[in-house]
């Protein structure tokens, strides 16, 4: 943790997000929480000079010291890059624009995601991503509901245990990362395609087993 930056004991939250996708309104509530959580810090990409100046000093005016505020150099390899963040604790989603190929990182190495579901797409796909690892308490539906469950987390060790655990627990049977039985759906869909066609029926949904 030393190495990045990071310190020994207090909590880490972090996102590795474009920071395109960190509006005001979501960076505002990422200061709230840090806060009402004693010596956390936020693990940011550092994706620019400008982003690192522009974004301290929007987290001093919203009454938070700059230097909890940590930013990660970009690293080529992906596999330093994923044992990396395995030094966080509970990763922040963004909104409306969600983490998708990053919430999937976070969970491919047990790190939790905290996110709140939209109603476009690209407000969803993290809360997708979460519910094939059975988690939906992860999943709030308000910008407040998801404030005060970052910050429960990181106050309550038992829950905050129980949450890992269960990721944890749930990564091996997840259908996420199966690649076997993602191939077979896909196949199976065309499949199903393939015969509809051939009986000119109309277009529908496809459902897989």
């Amino acid at each position: 943790k030393k190495d990045a930056g990071l310190p020994e004991n207090g909590f880490i939250f972090c996102c590795f997000n474009g920071l395109y996708k960190a509006t005001p309104s979501i960076f505002a509530i990422w200061m709230k929480i840090l806060s009402q959580v004693e010596n956390s810090v936020l693990w940011l990409p550092d994706e620019s000079i400008l982003a690192v100046k522009n974004l301290k000093k929007e987290a001093k005016r919203n009454g938070i010291n700059d230097n909890r505020i940590v930013f990660a150099p970009r690293l080529d390899s992906r596999e330093e890059h994923l044992n990396r963040i395995k030094l966080a604790d509970l990763f922040l989603d963004t909104m409306p624009y969600n983490a998708h190929a990053t919430t999937s990182d976070a969970l491919q190495i047990g790190l939790p995601v905290v996110t709140c579901i939209g109603k476009s797409f690209a407000s969803r796909v993290a809360a997708s991503l979460i519910n094939s690892m059975t988690l939906s308490e992860l999943i709030t539906d308000t910008i407040e509901e998801y404030e005060l469950l970052a910050i429960e987390l990181a106050k309550n060790t038992e829950k905050f245990r129980l949450i890992k655990d269960k990721l944890n627990e749930n990564l091996p049977i997840s259908p996420l990362y199966n690649t076997s039985l993602y191939t077979e759906s896909l196949e199976s869909a065309y499949t199903q395609i393939h015969e509809n066609n051939k009986q000119a029926l109309k277009s529908n949904h496809i459902y897989i087993n």
